[in-house]
């Protein structure tokens, strides 16, 4: 697919497709009536309690009734008396906009983090399914408010797309595309390091949002194989950039220059580590160091440690000499090499990358698309319960010693002020 833009859904006209009375809420609360409400005898035959006033209130609050259950015969009631709690239960989700659930029905809960949660959807008219982004809590507004910023902005087949934003007062809902492929990390724990030819297809079109990204203004700062999403579970499906919390926007005085510390441990570029004034060149960092992964399926910088793994970092210490390097074309090293890059001055950028002759030749034999081992497809990238109790694999044998899922770790200033403590690294910065 590489750079050529595909075809993106038309935009609904959604003012227009529902009228004011067609607004109806996912829950009705119904308030609690005084005049409706009777004393339950004690009926110690059947295990009930003598439900108070207040306790009464509460449920009349919680529960969804329409009018006519107020009419519900004495007998009818005892029936439905065993069914209490589970009603209840399902009374206690979430409650929507009903600017929301006007537009699109609500399908299901498919992820959750600290401050959202991810909601699949169904346009009520078209069909087309979306994710709803809820983000929930005043700090989660605050996290979320550079992500919005960064949406409101693009539209480009390898960046995810906004659709609309409704807010609330303790709310905000962002309607987005729906990515049913799963992200780059679950095709590479699937299938092992690609071949040269499919890790090409996929920078092709990495390399095509972030160089539309960079040429907003836009530096994203957490670029991983977690953020890169397939549309769909198709071999043939387009990469979408996602996951905009750290992305920095342009600055007013135009000045390019950002300071702030953020990024993950093994993808963080070494002008950060050394806090120094940095660019959009750490965008292509990262690209480099997934490049890495795609075509190893291990880390350039690894070691149990976030600490050992930011040192080599600031080295720029990695190797291309292992095994499973050996049947990588000498055009692919090359772009890795011109990537990881310690000066982000001789680093390439996302156009030069474009044209970078690895990224816009065929390979030139079958060999060079790679004959995949085995047993490091089997064994490189899987999160095996060696790694999750923290034993880890070794670096010399090309293996990797941390599970390529990074989790939440985050490079953070205080760790940086720890680690310029040590006296090899405030020798590196100097």
């Amino acid at each position: 697919m590489g750079c050529k833009d595909s075809k993106l859904e038309k935009d609904i006209d959604f003012e227009n497709s529902f009228h004011q009375n067609a607004i109806k809420p996912v829950y009705e609360v119904i308030p609690f009536s005084k005049e409706k409400a009777k004393k339950v005898p004690t009926d110690k035959r059947r295990n009930k309690r003598v439900v108070s006033d207040t306790s009464r209130q509460t449920a009349s609050t919680c529960n969804l009734r329409s009018s006519d259950h107020s009419r519900v015969s004495k007998g009818r009631r005892k029936r439905q008396t065993g069914k209490t709690n589970q009603v209840n239960r399902s009374y206690s989700k979430t409650i929507y906009d009903p600017r929301i659930t006007a537009r699109y029905n609500i399908k299901a809960v498919i992820g959750k983090g600290s401050f959202s949660r991810v909601v699949r959807v169904e346009h009520r008219i078209t069909k087309q399914p979306y994710a709803i982004k809820l983000i929930e809590a005043p700090e989660g507004k605050e996290v979320f408010e550079a992500e919005l910023s960064v949406l409101r902005r693009v539209n480009h087949p390898n960046v995810i797309r906004l659709v609309e934003v409704f807010e609330s007062n303790d709310k905000i809902y962002m309607v987005m595309e729906l990515a049913t492929g799963g992200n780059l990390l679950d095709r590479i724990e699937a299938h092992g390091y690609f071949m040269e030819s499919d890790a090409v297809q996929v920078l092709k079109m990495m390399l095509c949002g972030v160089n539309y990204l960079h040429s907003l203004g836009i530096t994203h700062r957490d670029l991983k194989p977690d953020n890169l999403l397939y549309y769909h579970p198709g071999n043939d499906s387009r990469i979408m950039i996602t996951d905009f919390g750290f992305a920095s926007t342009p600055k007013p005085n135009g000045n390019i220059y950002m300071h702030t510390v953020c990024g993950t441990p093994q993808y963080v570029a070494p002008e950060i580590v050394s806090r120094q004034p940095y660019t959009c060149a750490v965008d292509m960092w990262a690209v480099g160091v997934i490049t890495f992964i795609l075509l190893s399926g291990t880390f350039p910088f690894d070691a149990k440690q976030d600490a050992v793994i930011l040192k080599l970092v600031l080295k720029g210490s990695y190797s291309l000499s292992y095994e499973v390097w050996e049947e990588v074309s000498d055009k692919a090293k090359d772009f890795v090499r011109s990537l990881l890059l310690c000066n982000p001055q001789q680093r390439l950028t996302a156009v030069q990358a474009l044209k970078h002759p690895w990224i816009t030749e065929e390979p030139e034999s079958p060999s060079l698309g790679r004959r995949k081992s085995a047993t490091l497809s089997a064994q490189g990238l899987r999160y095996t319960a060696s790694q999750k109790s923290g034993s880890g694999w070794s670096r010399r044998s090309g293996k990797s010693v941390q599970s390529l899922r990074s989790g939440h770790r985050r490079v953070e200033a205080q760790h940086l002020e720890a680690l310029q403590m040590d006296p090899e690294v405030a020798g590196m910065i100097k």
